[in-house]
């Protein structure tokens, strides 16, 4: 593939790209091939972005989701409860995956470099095939810093780690699951000077789920912060988005979010209406670009986006196109 995703500077370079992509996904993704059939959509009559169709997520689930006749280099798997069915992520191109999240994470934070990163993600570590884990497992060794590492129930190592490192002025990224961060808080507490608290979001079934800006009022409180960064992203892509305060959240150049009409999942409604997100990821190449998640949100005037809430686990309404 043309690596030229990572250089995308401009909506009109995106729509151009995402064009393309669309047309090779829908020459060689069988699944979403029948799908684009079925709303009888072809790519000589797309010009723009929000007539792509996108596929509602739960295909993950029950589809092989492929682009590509490449070998699978890795499976990235969805947490789910137990007997639930989850979701899976073919990846032919481990290194197109490498490249998204390198540069995602340079473009919002720097040179990873300059930071220490430290990881509180029990309930990730606790199982294979986490996309998340796989990243921050790579962030870490690329910082080149002994101290950098995963904690599972160590809290008083990292914490005594935490401590000293802020101390010494180095930077530091806190990255966790929330009941985790929570779990930290409850035991120690933290007046932090060079350090980024990073919530993955999630409780997982061990905590009363929060509102965001719940979660990170206690969470400024307990570490000592003027605000919490966010880290939005899910098995089903290669890319991720980041807030910086307040869970508003940009996208990497080669990332967009649409919104969708609840009602109607193929109109995309304009800027401030709230409904169901849809996700381009053009580092998604060889599996689908386009993709309908179960999230609820909003897209700001200036382009950033915010997470409102989620469907509930019935039949999305205006995605009865399950039948595949």
């Amino acid at each position: 593939m043309d690596k030229n995703i990572f250089n995308i500077s401009s909506e009109n370079d995106f729509t151009k790209v995402a064009l393309d992509v669309f047309k090779y996904q829908f020459e060689n993704n069988k699944t979403y091939r029948s799908f684009c059939d079925l709303l009888n959509v072809h790519p000589s009559d797309i010009n723009l972005l929000a007539q792509i169709p996108f596929l509602p997520i739960q295909f993950f689930k029950s589809r092989k989701i492929v682009s590509s006749n490449d070998e699978i280099q890795e499976i990235f798997t969805s947490s789910g409860t137990t007997g639930s069915i989850t979701s899976q992520h073919f990846v032919t191109d481990i290194e197109l995956y490498k490249e998204s999240y390198l540069n995602g994470f340079a473009h919002f934070y720097g040179d990873i470099k300059d930071y220490v990163v430290l990881a509180l993600l029990p309930n990730y570590l606790e199982r294979n095939g986490s996309s998340l884990v796989f990243m921050v497992n790579d962030l870490i060794r690329k910082t080149n810093q002994s101290e950098s590492g995963f904690y599972l129930h160590n809290l008083d190592e990292l914490t005594q780690k935490l401590i000293k490192l802020d101390k010494n002025g180095q930077k530091i990224i806190l990255i966790g699951v929330s009941f985790a961060l929570l779990d930290l808080i409850e035991k120690y507490q933290f007046s932090l000077k060079n350090t980024i608290i990073m919530e993955t979001g999630g409780m997982k079934g061990r905590r009363k789920e929060l509102v965001r800006a719940e979660l990170h009022e206690v969470l400024k409180n307990g570490f000592g912060v003027a605000k919490i960064h966010s880290e939005y992203g899910m098995t089903e892509l290669l890319s991720q988005a980041y807030s910086d305060a307040n869970g508003i959240f940009k996208t990497p150049p080669w990332m967009k979010i649409l919104i969708r009409d609840t009602e109607d999942a193929l109109t995309i409604l304009p800027n401030q209406k709230p409904g169901g997100i849809n996700i381009v990821d053009l580092a998604n190449y060889n599996s689908c670009s386009f993709i309908a998640t179960q999230d609820l949100g909003k897209i700001n005037e200036n382009g950033t986006f915010e997470i409102i809430g989620r469907f509930d686990n019935a039949d999305i309404r205006g995605c009865n196109l399950m039948v595949l």
